[in-house]
């Protein structure tokens, strides 16, 4: 996975991983995360599965659309709460990186002794960098993932 990236890129890498532990917004309301996806369906989005291959190109249109339609469906599934609070943007009006925590595996934020849980899934409008994640993808993740790649 992280041969795809030469290391004359490694700085971009290294500034994409900085910018992913700079300060973010918390989209707490189902209606926040709407308006958000609303935003981001009209543009050029990377879309990456912490775990799988990076995204060699942007998505954009109808495929981009499915993504994230399919992504609000299992969060909403699966995080089974009246409130979001799973979902982390740069700037709320004018988004260029998303961060999308797994319902399934939101690991404790009180825990100072493990490393924190990333991002399942990430939305940048610029190529994304490799995360390290040493939690192997779950299957039904896996899954769906590919499903969707077929789409």
């Amino acid at each position: 996975m992280q041969n795809t990236m030469s290391s004359m890129h490694s700085a971009e890498a290294d500034a994409f991983r900085a910018r992913l532990s700079g300060t973010f917004h918390g989209i707490l309301q189902w209606h926040q995360l709407d308006l958000l996806w609303t935003r981001i369906k009209s543009g050029r989005w990377f879309f990456y599965q912490v775990g799988e291959a990076l995204p060699e190109q942007p998505l954009t249109g109808d495929a981009l659309a499915l993504r994230i339609d399919s992504l609000n469906t299992l969060l909403r599934n699966d995080h089974d709460h009246d409130y979001c609070g799973i979902v982390y943007v740069d700037d709320t009006e004018k988004p260029t990186l998303v961060k999308v925590y797994d319902p399934n595996n939101l690991g404790s934020s009180c825990s100072r002794s493990t490393a924190p849980v990333p991002p399942m899934w990430i939305l940048s409008s610029v190529q994304p960098a490799a995360i390290e994640d040493h939690v192997p993808v779950p299957n039904h993740r896996r899954h769906w993932w590919q499903l969707l790649a077929r789409g």
